[in-house]
């Protein structure tokens, strides 16, 4: 759609010819801005509620920064995953963009530009052990940049499971549970039979060599036993925290 084609439709609906509605379900298939080696979703807020995130690894600091930059000129908060701190130095030296940060434990870097919002109801972030924290973090940062009230459980894995009793009332709180857990994985089933929400397992690679990197943890939480556990790929806190912050804001437009 050109911007020939953009005119027309906020005359129409300046004129009354085109309902807001309508223009609205037009506007969403606007194209993207293509800039060589990125092309750039700038409407995927209008179409899926949150925008275009960075996925950092094959790419360059240059390639990074370009894409921050046109992201950025839209005036709207930006995540880049996976990133290390050298490639942090190296981004915020080729910009001038302010309020840029890095969040060290979940290896991302942040842009903040406006106000975060809080829905109704919360996510909470529940791990086995202190070594998945890094995982969590990565869930907990996405999900509070998403515009989603975030509480972090740590350490309560099934090798002790009273430390998990002891925050039963806290987590049933929640509107979604994020279970992050390596070695074999099972909490993910012990918090399903505890809650009435959904609950999403996210395996981690911590655990010694028959784990096989995060492998047995994905299968015993593709098998689990509980119902309304749900899974995503290993190491994946990002992809977690995405979808249960889709599910938290269906729940905000329904109360």
């Amino acid at each position: 759609m050109e911007q020939k084609q953009i005119e027309q439709i906020l005359v129409d609906v300046k004129d009354g010819t085109l309902d807001v509605e309508v223009a609205v379900q037009r506007l969403r298939h606007l194209p993207f801005e293509d800039i060589g080696f990125a092309k750039i979703d700038h409407h995927r807020t209008l179409r899926c509620g949150f925008p275009e995130v960075i996925y950092c690894p094959g790419k360059t600091a240059e390639q990074i920064t370009g894409i921050f930059e046109k992201l950025a000129a839209t005036g709207q908060n930006i995540i880049a995953t996976r990133a290390d701190g050298f490639l942090y130095a190296d981004v915020e030296r080729r910009t001038d963009l302010k309020g840029l940060r890095y969040e060290r434990a979940a290896r991302m870097i942040i842009l903040e530009q406006k106000p975060i919002e809080s829905p109704v109801g919360e996510i909470v972030i529940v791990t086995a052990g202190t070594a998945d924290m890094p995982v969590a973090e990565e869930a907990r940062v996405t999900a509070s940049m998403l515009g989603q009230k975030v509480e972090l459980v740590c350490d309560v894995g099934v090798a002790g499971i009273h430390r998990l009793l002891g925050h039963v009332e806290q987590i049933r709180v929640a509107n979604v549970v994020i279970v992050v857990a390596g070695m074999e994985g099972a909490l993910a089933s012990v918090v399903g039979g505890l809650v009435d929400c959904p609950v999403i397992a996210v395996p981690t690679s911590v655990g010694y060599g028959a784990s096989f990197e995060g492998l047995s943890a994905l299968l015993t939480m593709l098998n689990s036993c509980a119902s309304g556990v749900t899974v995503v790929n290993i190491d994946n806190g990002f992809g977690a925290a995405y979808a249960a912050s889709m599910i938290n804001r269906k729940i905000k437009k329904t109360t």
